[in-house]
């Protein structure tokens, strides 16, 4: 049976990268593999260390970059770009750290008031904060997970030191990149999630909300550089399997992935910049699937549907989104009955690299099977080979393999 992997980031006491590596750790990722990861990274001069703390009652992985960098160099977009280009990193970590870094990029952009091309990231162009990114991204890919979703999360309060003075928490920057999220303030007053974690949950995380349904495989609990009394300073991460196994319409093989909701609305006033924009958005907010359609409206007037295919419980959330973000008045949203094929990843091995394909059932059979494109997109673009010819190559190879399997 083919399972979607899902890692669910608890953060009731914030989050920072070095606690993430710590939960992706405890979460069953060896500590060997992942320095195996980071040493492909074109930077001197760091290591991992790690061992087991207690933070409160409850024990830890504790995961810690240690730096012989002297200060912190201002790193801009391009000098993170070239360091990310120039590595040898796993299929598709490079493009997933870059995402991140363009996301903090564009939110100290947009605090300081000033073009993201200008902008030379202080604590987060550092050595450590690097390494926080690229790691997070190699341990999520080392434990197979497809989906990453987020808890509400506790940002905590008063003041922090920052390069820029005093500044209030949340730190402007993060405030920005956690706009669309649910946040609260509770415990110690101190800084809780810091730019970096808020700029990885921003951009890999896929909703907001409580645990989701699936079938738990793993938990691991990361921990803070701090003890706070009263609360364990922690991130917890679970990692589960959520099967498309449930048959609906009698069908045998077809999933019935749960209730889910369209949203809908027509708009004959908004850019093409804006609408692609909100489209964007409304994938990273959750949306299962979002689009537009050509119509005609009232007094024969070109305009667009939007259509947003959203989980039910999400449904407010990407309602307000779409009101925030468009000219729209008024939206119509009604269940739906979804039904999907099974899906399961298998590994294959091109010349360049290895590639995940994502390979669809209907029953005992295969119907389908896709190299998955990030993969494919990051070896070409490192190893200057046309994309067509890895797609190509790793369709080959599993055919190959299924072939081999099957004698």
């Amino acid at each position: 049976m083919g399972a979607m992997r899902i890692a669910y980031f608890d953060c009731f006491s914030g989050i920072a990268g070095d606690m993430i590596l710590g939960a992706l750790v405890g979460c069953g990722v060896d500590i060997d593999d992942l320095r195996q990861d980071l040493a492909g990274l074109v930077l001197d001069g760091f290591r991992i260390e790690h061992r087991t703390v207690r933070r409160g009652a409850l024990g830890a992985e504790k995961v810690d970059v240690i730096v012989d960098e002297k200060g912190h160099p201002h790193r801009g977009l391009r000098d993170l770009r070239e360091i990310l280009e120039g590595s040898d990193l796993p299929a598709g970590v490079a493009e997933q750290a870059d995402r991140v870094f363009e996301r903090l990029v564009e939110a100290e952009a947009n605090v300081h008031g000033v073009p993201a091309d200008e902008v030379h990231l202080h604590d987060v162009g550092a050595v450590d904060a690097i390494v926080d990114v690229v790691g997070a991204c190699a341990g999520l890919r080392r434990l197979g997970i497809d989906k990453v979703r987020c808890s509400p999360l506790n940002v905590g309060g008063g003041t922090v030191q920052s390069a820029h003075g005093e500044l209030p928490v949340p730190a402007p920057a993060t405030a920005y990149l956690l706009r669309g999220a649910p946040v609260y303030s509770r415990g110690p007053q101190v800084e809780l999630v810091t730019p970096t974690g808020a700029a990885l949950v921003a951009t890999l995380s896929e909703s907001f909300g409580p645990w989701p349904e699936m079938v738990l495989d793993a938990v691991g609990y990361g921990a803070g550089d701090h003890e706070f009394d009263g609360m364990a300073n922690i991130l917890r991460l679970a990692i589960g399997s959520h099967a498309d196994s449930h048959v609906g319409s009698g069908t045998e093989g077809v999933g019935h992935a749960g209730p889910v909701s369209v949203i809908e609305t027509n708009l004959d006033d908004i850019t093409p910049q804006i609408l692609g924009s909100v489209v964007q958005r409304l994938l990273e907010a959750g949306a299962l699937d979002a689009y537009t359609s050509p119509i005609f409206m009232k007094k024969n007037r070109p305009g667009v549907q939007l259509t947003v295919l959203s989980p039910t419980e999400h449904v407010e959330l990407l309602a307000d989104l779409i009101f925030r973000e468009t000219t729209t008045l008024g939206l119509r949203t009604f269940p739906v009955k979804r039904h999907e094929l099974r899906r399961r990843h298998e590994g294959v091995d091109t010349p360049w690299g290895r590639v995940r394909v994502k390979v669809a059932e209907l029953g005992d059979s295969v119907v389908s099977s896709t190299p998955e494109y990030e993969d494919c997109e990051a070896i070409s673009r490192a190893h200057g080979v046309p994309l067509k010819q890895v797609i190509q190559a790793a369709a080959s190879a599993y055919l190959n393999q299924k072939t081999a399997t099957e004698d």
